[in-house]
């Protein structure tokens, strides 16, 4: 494992043999005492009783999932959640024992048959595709019956029963002796909206769903409910188990959840300067001359592009750190390569380091200014680097 120092130090070093395929361009780096930090305080946050889920898809939010996963459990999380039986498979063979939820559908005979092989946990959502599954255990040597969680729809209009028919749905999968009842649960639209209107009114869905499913006389062992932003704003939605994904990296869903919990974000994405020239008055840079230099400028192409999972539309609009020192980037960015002004940076030369995301000294860039800038989301930022640029592990 390494220091962030050390992975500084060997991504400008030319000698070094061992991690030399990454330091000639761009890397990720993933904090990992950052990510068992954020860990710890959810896991604080948390009546004793609540259980932490880990959302650990999409490659981990693109950090990394087997890492993470690893890192995660050790910090305190007892569950992890993927979206696909692809991604829980992945984590099996990496060792991991830990209980793996599969947030995503799934319903074909090859699908049921990895799940239960590789002893994973599926969302059901549906009559249909409960009796699916069932049939397809009864062709397969499989003991015991397989946990299954229920997904009831309470305002997401996505995966799930309606929660109206909560109660004849969970009637029906108990029904099945191939199918065990681990927990039912939902998932909320809106958590993340300063106005807790809508949110307030699936949880009152969600009561009234479970409370049906009492008056039938079933019981159930684990309920869940809670999003990263559910998770922070009210401890009433925290039930047996949250399910957090964004927080766990060290972001927040939404800027008013900011003085709840003290997070450290765990990615820092780093690129290499390749090259340094000076541009006169006058000169155009890049694809389509989007910049055209105002007066004489010091410019330095750094080794990473929208290939990487940069988006080009940040095009003239974001900034990168340099020596500490903030400055612009300008010209469109390229698959492979941006430019940026290094004319107030004196003497920058090739190898030097560019974080595009993170920290140097006292500046910092967040996927937060990334996402504000191009109106999505830092969920849409962190998914979107790209498995050419290296993960590095550091501590």
């Amino acid at each position: 494992m390494l220091s962030r120092e050390q992975a500084s130090s060997i991504a400008t070093n030319q000698q070094c043999d061992t991690y030399a395929w990454f330091s000639q361009r761009a890397w990720v780096e993933i904090d990992l005492g950052a990510l068992s930090y954020n860990i710890q305080q959810i896991k604080q946050f948390l009546s004793p009783r609540t259980q932490l889920m880990a959302v650990v898809k999409a490659d981990a939010y693109g950090h990394g999932a087997v890492t993470v996963a690893q890192t995660v459990l050790q910090a305190g999380a007892s569950w992890l959640g993927v979206a696909t039986v692809p991604e829980g498979i992945q984590l099996r063979e990496a060792g991991i024992k830990a209980p793996i939820l599969i947030l995503g559908a799934t319903y074909t005979p090859e699908q049921i048959h990895a799940i239960a092989h590789w002893h994973l946990q599926p969302t059901i959502g549906s009559p249909k595709q409960a009796l699916i599954f069932s049939n397809t255990l009864e062709t397969i040597e499989y003991g015991s019956p397989l946990p299954v969680h229920i997904k009831l729809d309470t305002g997401m209009s996505r995966l799930g029963t309606n929660w109206e028919q909560a109660g004849e749905f969970v009637q029906l999968v108990e029904s099945l002796p191939r199918l065990e009842i681990a927990s039912v649960y939902s998932h909320l639209a809106t958590a993340d909206s300063p106005d807790p209107a809508i949110m307030l009114e699936q949880h009152r869905r969600f009561e009234e769903a479970i409370a049906q499913i009492h008056a039938l006389g079933i019981k159930i062992k684990s309920l869940h409910l809670a999003n990263s932003a559910a998770t922070l704003t009210n401890r009433g939605l925290h039930y047996d188990m949250v399910r957090v994904g964004l927080a766990v990296y060290g972001l927040y869903p939404a800027p008013h959840l900011q003085p709840t919990i003290k997070l450290k974000p765990v990615l820092q994405l780093n690129a290499r300067v390749t090259h340094v020239k000076t541009i006169a008055a006058g000169t155009g840079v890049s694809y389509g001359h989007q910049f055209i230099a105002p007066r004489e400028m010091r410019l330095a192409v750094v080794g990473i592009g929208y290939a990487d999972g940069v988006p080009r539309n940040l095009s003239n609009k974001m900034h990168v750190l340099i020596r500490g020192q903030r400055v612009p980037q300008i010209g469109a960015i390229t698959m492979d390569q941006l430019m940026i002004d290094v004319s107030t940076v004196p003497d920058v030369q090739e190898g030097e380091i560019v974080t595009l995301l993170g920290e140097q000294g006292k500046e910092r860039i967040l996927a937060d200014d990334w996402a504000e800038t191009l109106n999505t989301i830092s969920w849409e930022i962190l998914c979107g680097f790209k498995h050419r640029l290296p993960r590095v592990a550091v501590i």
